[in-house]
């Protein structure tokens, strides 16, 4: 259980089941964009994007889009989109060029499962994938789409999470300070929560000040997610974690919590969150949902 509860978790389980499903017939053989897919390359795709994960973004889509009165079938689209580029991500930064990881999920990786060649082209066939999902969201206003998929593709590339990325690796050789660690945190791990929390807003139609605020908020917790996932890295196992444990400290990596220490980064979090549920104090009770994704997000066990 976690530290936000029974109700949250529940609520958290049955949006990963949703999101499960939606993106399980979005990966079908005869779904509407995959149909001509070759086999092992769906199979690829599949194994990237399925079975397991707590879904987190496309949550936090449906969570942000309820609070100004859209429901989850209506997020779905945008959510499973998000959802297929995080997923693209994973697939290629487990790749031996990146960080050279055989567990993803407590399974092989997808270059494991399959091989190199046939994990770049899946992740390049999630990446791509997301634009045609949001792009036939018809139930969502045609300018909202427009805009879902500008945000998207900035916050995925070159300004947001694979800058992000680039300057991860470059930190594998070099010193970095505080502000350094954060601006690339921000992009690499922030930019995808940032816009999460945005495209609900921007989904329902809500105001540009609300929007705003939404933003700031993902803004918030994604650093909180990078420095909780920073902590467990150095504190928890493979096991419990699904994935390799105590690998940035071997290949460089810089984290604030390598920076400042483990009660440092404990501080930090709690600090993150007050400010998170700071930003929701306008929206009343209607927010509690967003509240209790920021202390999950922060003081999760895996």
């Amino acid at each position: 259980m976690s530290e936000t509860g029974t109700a949250f978790d529940e609520a958290l389980r049955t949006s990963a089941q949703r999101m499960e499903q939606v993106l399980g017939e979005a990966l079908g053989a005869e779904a509407p964009l995959m149909a001509g897919t070759p086999e092992r390359l769906l199979a690829a795709m599949r194994h990237g994007a399925l079975d397991g994960g707590k879904r987190l973004r496309p949550f936090l889509v449906e969570a942000s889009a309820a609070l100004f009165g859209a429901d989850a079938a209506r997020a779905a689209p945008v959510a499973a989109a998000l959802e297929c580029i995080h997923c693209y991500s994973l697939v290629h930064d487990d790749l031996p060029a990146m960080d050279d990881d055989d567990l993803r999920r407590g399974r092989p990786t997808v270059h494991r499962a399959f091989d190199e060649a046939t994990a770049i082209l899946a992740g390049d066939a999630l990446l791509t994938l997301a634009f045609g999902l949001v792009a036939d969201a018809e139930a969502i206003d045609a300018r909202a789409r427009l805009s879902l998929i500008a945000l998207l593709s900035r916050e995925s590339g070159a300004a947001g999470m694979v800058g992000g990325q680039a300057l991860d690796l470059e930190a594998e050789r070099q010193a970095l300070g505080e502000p350094e660690i954060r601006r690339m945190q921000a992009m690499k791990t922030g930019a995808l929560i940032a816009f999460a929390a945005e495209a609900g807003a921007i989904l329902a139609g809500a105001p540009d000040e609300d929007r705003r605020r939404l933003r700031r908020f993902g803004e918030i917790i994604g650093l909180a997610f990078q420095l909780a996932d920073d902590l467990l890295d150095e504190t928890a196992d493979a096991a419990t974690l699904g994935k390799a444990a105590g690998k940035d400290a071997a290949r460089g990596k810089k984290t604030l919590p390598a920076l400042h220490g483990q009660d440092w980064t404990r501080t930090e979090l709690a600090r993150l969150v007050a400010e998170a549920e700071a930003l929701l104090a306008p929206y009343g009770a209607q927010a509690e949902t967003l509240k209790a994704t920021a202390r999950f997000v922060a003081f999760r066990d895996r």
